[in-house]
Order: C-alpha cells, then sequence, then structure tokens
C-alpha cells in the first residue's frame, strides 16, 4: 500500500505516440545539436579554402555560413529565454 503523498510517475512520452518511448530513454540531443551545428558553420567556412576563380561562390558560401550561425545564436537565445514565451 502507498502513501497519499507519493505521486504516480508517469512517463513523459506516450508509447502509443512514440513506440520507441519503451525501449528506454526517449529525448532529444541539445548539447549534441549545437556542437554538430557549429562544426557543420565551420566546415561550410572551411569551403572558402579552394581554387574558386570567380566571388560567386565565395559569396554563397559566406550567406550560408552567416545564416547557420544566426541561426545557432537564436537557438541558444531561445534556449535561455524560455519562460518568455
Amino acid at each position: 500500500m502507498s502513501s497519499s503523498s507519493e505521486l504516480d510517475k508517469r512517463p513523459a512520452v506516450d508509447p502509443h505516440d512514440e513506440p520507441s518511448a519503451e525501449w528506454g530513454w526517449h529525448g532529444t540531443f541539445p548539447k549534441g545539436i549545437k556542437i554538430a551545428g557549429w562544426l557543420s558553420t565551420l566546415s561550410v567556412f572551411a569551403m572558402l579554402i579552394g581554387n574558386h576563380h570567380g566571388r560567386t561562390e565565395d559569396l554563397w558560401v559566406v550567406l550560408i555560413g552567416v545564416a547557420m550561425a544566426a541561426g545557432l545564436i537564436w537557438l541558444q537565445v531561445r534556449s535561455r529565454t524560455p519562460w518568455r514565451r
């Protein structure tokens, strides 16, 4: 018999909605996503090194890299202030 102060533990994810929840841990990798994002951004900027004849390729690489960095910064700011939503 359990005491009345004891709360029932419920899974955060319903196994009917997410079948993999029955296998154990079910979640995301927030730090892994940020690390992979910054590594991808650095690899995009590394593409600037090469035998480009025109500046069009460089422009696209820089724009894509800046957009990725801006998205990662926005993700960081958003994760710091979830109470403001």
